[in-house]
């Protein structure tokens, strides 16, 4: 099993998955959807593999592959996987296959969608796997084409707006950090995250970049930021978010904001903050303000819409501002030579937890906005429902369940993660926390309002016909998902425990040099 090369596996074999279906002339939508699940049930298959022989206490990368790619300039074909990196594969092998069950009575083009959906499975795999930037950056650029066509081409009437807006934005941001690394080469002769992340720790690659000119610190420190900054969005850098997770079809949206927003989320925590510690220490005032206002401004639009799927846009806003949060108010408080305290501790734990509790509760969401879309033939309006809950008893109880998961409900798996990034925040910068509570008092009332206004009164709207509760294939996005809110909401255990010892080895070197 050693000499198996899992994660190249687990990287390629969706994409080999995609390229069946590509060659695929005959099969019927059925087949297409069988093959696209199948083949995405595969990180799932592999991830329990790495699960059973994954060492929690060890906080160097595991099961390493790395071989010599381009010698002339010094690229490696390099994958490695830490605790962050399996949170993140695990919840990419949960996501991927609910979006593909959620988009199964999807009838035109299937064995091109498909196709499309596995090769981004592919792509975000290999972003949360690659060690070294050159073929980071191949899969960071490659998930934007299967994304792009997917909401261009069986999204909502705005969809070619939003598309060509969610790749404009993105790769603008990419151009940035791929002048950064540039000069990071031209200094250091070397793209591997491990070599750089030396460098960085120790001051070497500071006086390297400072010895090429005075500025190019705080310019690669920018152009790497700008480009990540805009994935995950931080705000104001969010605008391309809403239209793109409103027009996208409901498959392309669970994984938009289940899989793909934790791409750059994964980038501070991989690249940004061990590559360049000394420019976020003091750019951290500064960013711990934007991120605040994801915070509070992201709640408060989304209690200002009334389109269902814009409103869980927002909230996914919100909801990953908590961690940018969290990871800034630890950059700011850690920049001398001491060492960090047990609020750093809770809120790097905090960070982790909701970047996968997060995935969970929204992609649930947005399955449920496209069920009410599909019953009411298109509406998907706050105004345009009412009394569901007595039409469709056992739907309303599981959306319920995610409603509450993302408000951050005690018992269920947001609560959490949300309690720990508050208990560090307010142990590091007391009054970024105070400002932040406003944020959990506006996600609190537009998450009732939903609920309240959907599912309870009188029947009204499309839940005065015809409406009727879940059958068939409809339940099998919603039921491991709901089931995983309440077992992690109780037993958060099962999931700290991957990588407890690699926040607390994180936490006991952030200091400067």
């Amino acid at each position: 099993m050693k000499s198996l090369p899992l994660l190249s596996l687990l990287v390629f074999t969706p994409w080999i998955g995609a390229a069946l279906l590509a060659v695929l002339r005959r099969g019927s939508p059925r087949t297409s959807r069988l093959i696209a699940l199948g083949f995405s049930l595969s990180t799932l298959a592999l991830s329990a593999v790495l699960l059973a022989a994954f060492d929690p206490a060890r906080t160097s990368l595991q099961f390493v592959e790395r071989q010599p790619w381009i010698t002339a300039l010094n690229v490696h074909y390099h994958l490695g996987l830490d605790g962050l990196s399996l949170v993140l594969v695990l919840l990419t092998g949960l996501v991927t296959p609910a979006a593909l069950l959620a988009s199964w009575r999807l009838e035109r083009s299937t064995r091109l969608f498909s196709a499309l959906f596995l090769a981004l499975q592919g792509a975000a795999l290999g972003v949360f796997l690659a060690q070294d930037f050159f073929h980071w950056f191949v899969f960071w650029e490659l998930s934007l084409v299967p994304a792009f066509f997917l909401i261009k081409l069986w999204g909502g009437p705005g969809a070619t707006r939003a598309a060509y807006q969610f790749v404009v934005y993105t790769i603008g941001g990419s151009a940035f950090m791929l002048m950064g690394f540039a000069a990071l080469y031209v200094a250091t002769g070397t793209m591997d995250f491990g070599q750089l992340a030396q460098l960085g720790a120790d001051g070497t690659l500071g006086r390297k970049l400072a010895a090429t000119g005075g500025w190019w610190p705080q310019a690669v420190f920018l152009g790497v930021l700008l480009g990540l900054a805009v994935k995950v969005p931080l705000w104001p850098f969010h605008t391309w978010l809403p239209p793109a997770y409103a027009e996208a079809p409901v498959g392309a949206s669970m994984f938009l904001t289940g899989v793909m927003s934790k791409m750059g989320v994964y980038g501070f925590l991989r690249i940004l903050w061990p590559i360049c510690p000394a420019p976020l220490h003091q750019a951290a005032p500064v960013l711990l303000w934007l991120a605040l206002a994801g915070v509070v401004l992201g709640a408060f639009a989304a209690m200002r819409q009334t389109d269902l799927k814009r409103m869980v846009a927002y909230s996914s806003l919100n909801h990953l501002s908590y961690c940018l949060l969290a990871l800034f108010a630890i950059a700011s408080a850690t920049g001398g030579a001491k060492p960090v305290n047990d609020a750093a501790v809770a809120a790097l734990s905090g960070t982790l937890l909701q970047l996968f509790n997060h995935g969970l509760s929204a992609a649930a969401l947005f399955h449920c906005v496209g069920l009410l879309e599909a019953r009411s033939g298109g509406r998907r309006g706050l105004h345009d429902f009412g009394g569901v809950r007595a039409a469709a008893p056992i739907f309303a109880g599981l959306c319920g369940v995610a409603l509450f998961s993302s408000l951050g409900l005690p018992g269920l798996n947001g609560f959490v993660g949300e309690f720990l990034i508050f208990r560090g925040v307010f142990g590091l910068a007391p009054w970024a926390a105070a400002v932040a509570c406003l944020g959990l008092l506006a996600t609190a009332l537009f998450l009732l309002t939903f609920w309240q206004r959907v599912f309870h009164g009188p029947r009204a709207g499309a839940a005065a016909g015809d409406f009727s509760d879940l059958r068939g294939v409809e339940y099998a996005p919603l039921i491991p998902l709901i089931a995983l809110m309440f077992i992690l909401g109780l037993l958060p255990h099962l999931l700290t425990q991957l990588f407890n010892p690699l926040v607390t080895a994180w936490a006991g070197h952030l200091v400067l040099p």
